[in-house]
């Protein structure tokens, strides 16, 4: 077979179609990974600070969902506000948690950034 080429190798994986490299090492524009842009940030642009309790053994955390920012903006606002209530959270599918009752504080410093806020629940 003349158009016979190695299309995958126990020691290397998957190797690229062009320059028959690992994938990993690939150096071709065509078989990188296409790299999804990030989700526009939807809603009505109030951001709205609520508490849960579901699936956290009844624990709390604060919420904060509607924020316009995603990524990096996103991971930097959940720490300043972490900071804020001295107390830890997270980032989770664009919801900042932040662990323990902290509405108020989170009402009022997100005011002071210049964000719509309302408390949500109850």
């Amino acid at each position: 077979m003349s158009g016979a080429r190695l299309v995958y190798s126990t020691g290397q994986g998957r190797l690229c179609p062009e320059c028959a490299r690992p994938m990993a090492d690939c150096r071709c524009r065509r078989s990188k990974p296409a790299q999804a842009p990030s989700p526009a940030p939807s809603g009505d642009g109030v951001v709205r600070v609520g508490r849960e309790t579901k699936g956290r053994k009844g624990k709390g955390v604060t919420v904060v969902t509607g924020v316009p920012l995603a990524g990096e903006a996103l991971e930097e606002l959940a720490t300043r506000l972490k900071k804020r209530c001295g107390s830890g959270g997270t980032v989770h599918e664009g919801v900042i948690e932040i662990q323990g009752d902290h509405r108020d504080t989170l009402v009022a410093e997100l005011a002071k950034l210049g964000y719509t806020t309302r408390r949500s629940g109850g």
